[in-house]
């Protein structure tokens, strides 16, 4: 780029047109044509998705909530058992046919309809675990995979818990695990790592809540 050429940061980046190609119910797909700015013209492909929530949430002793009765607990050392009273991450273990591998990942859903990531975030505690939290927080919403989707994600911070009602939705297949609140991050990163539960965790330790 010479002296003489636009700056990315000062061009338009006019939407000649804006493209849906289908719709699954699920996501809707499509382009966008962008005017460059050297001139040229390029077609930018997404997929835009509801925004889902992300739930942290650590509870001081397992036992006192029923979880060590309905919840495996899962340690790095498989010569130490965990301790099921020690401070524990809730996670939820589940496949994932789209990568075709089983992952440890935080509780978290589709936002729906007339919701904040607060709320959310709570209904989703309780139908995939069966805690309802007394307390429940934002700690941050952002965009995800800029490149190609149209999606945000807000991670929030959970306490105070009493237990509920687990409900699975019907596509559901998922066991509830405990973490001791040392592993998390390491057994986070472990494969298959997920994204959303890195980045949760990533937060809770930077505000303190780890």
């Amino acid at each position: 780029m010479t002296d003489a050429d636009p700056s990315p940061v000062d061009h338009e980046w006019s939407v000649i047109e804006s493209v849906t190609e289908y719709e699954t119910g699920w996501y809707t797909g499509g382009y966008d044509l962008v005017e460059l700015p050297d001139g040229q013209t390029k077609r930018y492909y997404w997929a835009e998705l509801p925004a889902a929530v992300v739930v942290v949430a650590v509870v001081d002793d397992p036992t006192t909530l029923g979880l060590s009765d309905t919840a495996r607990a899962v340690t790095l050392s498989a010569e130490s058992p965990p301790d099921p009273t020690d401070r524990s991450l809730v996670m939820v273990e589940q496949f994932r046919p789209t990568i075709r591998e089983l992952c440890y990942e935080l509780p978290a859903g589709i936002v729906e309809d007339g919701e904040g990531y607060a709320e959310a975030g709570a209904r989703e505690l309780e139908e995939e675990v069966g805690l309802v939290p007394g307390s429940i927080e934002l700690l941050e919403s952002f965009w995800c995979s800029t490149g190609v989707l149209r999606h945000r994600r807000g991670i929030v911070w959970a306490e105070g818990f009493t237990r509920g009602e687990r409900k699975l939705d019907g596509s559901e297949f998922l066991d509830v695990v405990t973490v001791p609140v040392p592993d998390a991050l390491t057994i986070a990163r472990n494969d298959s790592a997920n994204d959303a539960t890195i980045e949760g965790l990533l937060l809770a330790e930077a505000d303190g809540f780890l």
